[in-house]
């Protein structure tokens, strides 16, 4: 019978979606779950999923038709669709327990995939699915695997990595078992709760290293992640401060974690640092390059020099990543929606300057994080902030919100792209509760270890490009916020300074540039530069106890 496929609603506040593009055609073949077509609202662009398998009757709704939700675009013919019948018969082996699953169906392994997936049938197949990593994420593209098909999988072990909009996050296995099969490649966009992978099963006799040759997910991502690996890392490097991954890649290239320096918190290692190493040796083992056509399971020398291969060329055309590819698109939404204004405030930095250096390393060593100045600024802009809530509200509708809480982002340079880690209810942290979710909020950003709700319901923005020595900048606001405090860098500078006698002289001042980016739909000209001023005041007359 005829099923009709319909506009989805995109969130509570979204009532019609733009056809971007049709991935079908009327007499296509179409399994469920399948992505059908494209759509793009004022909030999330989305592969949208068959509801039922069958043959794609007809388009009701050309590509660019924008269309209210509920509205019926399409209609597929369920009649004699077999799309789940060739399954079964792979789950025979597995005896009763995975017989429904389709895990071990569709991947055109080796022959030897169905004899590794008998050790899985001890026990229950887990299938491992794409999690929602906030409230408005309806997708995730998978970015790299951290796991090949055969490799034993322990429980809360890095399993893959995705990216979406708000976040990059590595995703834990949620169970121990045998990576039996993998659903999605590498680069692929999926639905949340889109089946990607199956775990066959908690057996301890995995399939080791006559595993299956790398799946085409694994092969994408420019590092060396394909080969195999079924025994714990080297010893040699298992008292490294490290993550499971960094041990994977360590162990894949017979390397000593203990050669290569750790530029993460407290020495850690990071996946940038091995891979940083592993690129200096590559030109001195060009003989095993041409060895691994054979194919046994030696294969695992040449992969140090995969890491390079991702440098831009002089005249190559580069893809975005995703992580880029949103940015650009949120940075387009956000001058388009808000009416951006920025107002400059020079501060004399010199009371914090000496602060600081009086403080810094009896502060390391008393509280075990680094005293910089990124505290000071934050605790500025959230007394100010409690005092014009104004600049922490948003547009909402043809509304004003105001929020309950004070909801800082600090914004963090990757290495590829921008993330924005929410600190939650500000106003309730004191200064060394600020700097040390500061600290801990940029080392788990780099290290992709942010959970979903960390980088959503900001309400203020404060991004610092000064690091990089500039003057001052404009910084676009993060949507739906309506302002963003861009910091540039520090300078000594000759200023004049007026005595408690009233008497002029010019001395040698630390100053810096803050600038407030603001959206002139709420907050007037006037409320700006009140805020700025307030700042100003409170960072030259500092006299909070930094703990």
């Amino acid at each position: 019978m005829p099923t009709d496929v319909v506009m989805p609603q995109m969130g509570e506040s979204i009532f019609e979606g733009t056809i971007t593009k049709w991935l079908k055609k009327p007499g296509d073949t179409v399994e469920r779950d399948e992505p059908l077509f494209e759509i793009s609202t004022d909030k999330v662009d989305a592969e949208i999923p068959s509801p039922a398998a069958g043959v794609l009757k007809e388009i009701k709704v050309a590509d660019g038709a924008t269309v209210q939700i509920n509205t019926v675009v399409a209609v597929i013919d369920e009649a004699g669709s077999n799309g789940a019948s060739a399954p079964p018969p792979k789950a025979e082996p597995q005896q009763a327990a995975p017989a429904p699953r389709t895990a071990d169906a569709e991947p055109a392994a080796p022959a030897a995939a169905p004899a590794e997936s008998a050790p899985a049938a001890s026990g229950p197949a887990t299938e491992i699915v794409m999690p929602q990593m906030g409230e408005s994420i309806f997708e995730g593209t998978i970015t790299k695997w951290l796991k090949q098909v055969g490799d034993k999988v322990e429980r809360d072990e890095p399993l893959f990595e995705i990216s979406t909009d708000k976040v990059d996050a590595e995703i834990p296995s949620p169970a121990a078992g045998v990576l039996t099969e993998i659903k999605a490649e590498a680069g692929t966009t999926v639905q949340i709760s889109t089946v990607v992978a199956v775990i066959g099963g908690t057996a301890g006799a995995a399939a080791p290293a006559a595993a299956p040759t790398p799946t085409p997910a694994a092969a994408k991502p420019a590092a060396p992640a394909p080969t195999p690996v079924s025994e714990p890392v080297a010893a040699s490097g298992e008292h490294a401060r490290s993550s499971p991954l960094v041990r994977k890649i360590a162990k894949e290239n017979n390397l000593d974690l203990a050669q290569v320096s750790g530029t993460g918190a407290g020495g850690r290692i990071t996946k940038e640092d091995v891979l940083a190493h592993l690129e200096k040796p590559a030109p001195a083992k060009p003989a095993p390059v041409s060895a691994p056509p054979a194919g046994s399971s030696a294969p695992a020398a040449p992969k140090p020099a995969a890491p390079a291969a991702p440098v831009p060329q002089p005249g190559e055309l580069v893809p975005l990543s995703k992580m880029r590819s949103i940015i650009a698109q949120r940075m387009v939404e956000s001058k388009r929606t808000a009416a951006h204004v920025h107002t400059v405030f020079k501060i004399d930095f010199t009371r914090i300057v000496k602060i600081r250096e009086k403080e810094k390393n009896k502060y390391e060593q008393r509280n075990g994080v680094k005293l910089t100045y990124m505290p000071f600024i934050t605790r500025a802009v959230i007394a100010t902030l409690r005092k014009m809530p104004i600049v922490n509200a948003q547009m909402e509708g043809d509304a004003i919100r105001y929020p309950k809480n004070i909801n800082i982002g600090i914004a963090v340079a990757l290495d590829w792209g921008l993330i924005v880690p929410v600190i939650k209810q500000a106003e309730e942290k004191s200064f060394l509760g600020i700097a040390r979710a500061i600290a801990d909020l940029a080392e788990r950003a780099r290290a992709k270890k942010l959970k979903p709700d960390e980088v959503g319901s900001g309400t203020f923005t404060i991004t610092n490009p000064g690091i990089f020595g500039e003057q001052f900048g404009t910084p676009i606001i993060n949507q739906p916020e309506s302002g963003i405090l861009g910091v540039g860098g520090l300078f000594k500078e000759p200023a004049v300074v007026t005595g408690e006698d009233g008497t002029d002289s010019i001395a040698i001042r630390h100053m810096i540039h803050l600038t407030l980016g603001f959206d002139h739909r709420i907050i007037d000209g006037a409320d700006a530069g009140k805020f700025m001023a307030e700042m100003k005041k409170y960072l030259e007359n500092w006299s909070e106890d930094i703990g």
